[in-house]
């Protein structure tokens, strides 16, 4: 399923969890370890631009962090980082250089790369987050199916067993989704592609598309 893999969705260069993501075919294997992985990347941390906040969140010292801001570890928040008012990361989440956490936005277990926009009302949870990838406002990503499956990620007639109960969405660098959208557990959106606001999206949508309904997905002219 190339169209799923990482090195077709993400410039690397563009996350702390660089040297993390490359030792995986596909994004979503490395959902399972991103705790692990902010425990020990966060004391490597260079302390002129990185302050500990407490146990296991590491804060870059150029973030904005509205007071109101929920933190849980593990979590690390890079430089320029922005995240306002009455946010709740619950834990095991990095966010990238740049990137905007927006007001009642709830994030758990992701990676978000750099220059991401999650600004108004959104719950990112299991998930991974391209370069510059937006979601607009009340879209999220579904993290669990109703019937308590495991996830399953699925192109027309390729299937692919993930093994995780908790999968939400893969979203490759420069992805938009329209406000107030479900991306359904398992989903993968290419590299720039566009998701109409209102839709229901699973399964995977190419690189360059326009997703308009299951039917409809038209290639960017």
């Amino acid at each position: 399923m190339e169209k799923a893999k990482i090195s077709n969705l993400y410039d690397l260069n563009e996350t702390i969890a660089k040297d993390y993501l490359a030792q995986f075919t596909y994004p979503w294997e490395a959902l399972k370890g991103i705790s692990d992985f902010i425990k020990k990347l966060g004391p490597t941390l260079d302390k002129e631009k990185f302050e500990q906040r407490g146990e296991d969140i590491w804060v870059a010292k150029s973030a904005k962090i509205a007071p109101t801001a929920c933190l849980n570890g593990p979590l690390i928040v890079d430089e320029e980082a922005e995240i306002r008012h009455c946010a709740f990361v619950r834990g095991s989440a990095i966010v990238g250089k740049g990137s905007v956490v927006g007001n009642s936005t709830e994030l758990k277990n992701d990676i978000i790369f750099n220059s991401v926009q999650v600004p108004h009302y959104n719950y990112v949870g299991d998930s991974i987050l391209g370069y510059k990838s937006h979601m607009g406002a009340g879209s999220i990503t579904s993290n669990v199916k109703s019937d308590k499956t495991l996830v399953v990620v699925k192109d027309g007639e390729e299937k692919i067993e993930t093994g995780l109960k908790k999968f939400g969405a893969m979203l490759g660098d420069h992805v938009e989704v329209g406000c107030n959208s479900v991306l359904n557990p398992g989903t993968v959106i290419g590299r720039n592609s566009n998701v109409y606001p209102l839709s229901s999206v699973r399964g995977v949508v190419p690189a360059n598309s326009i997703y308009k309904n299951r039917n409809e997905v038209v290639e960017k002219q």
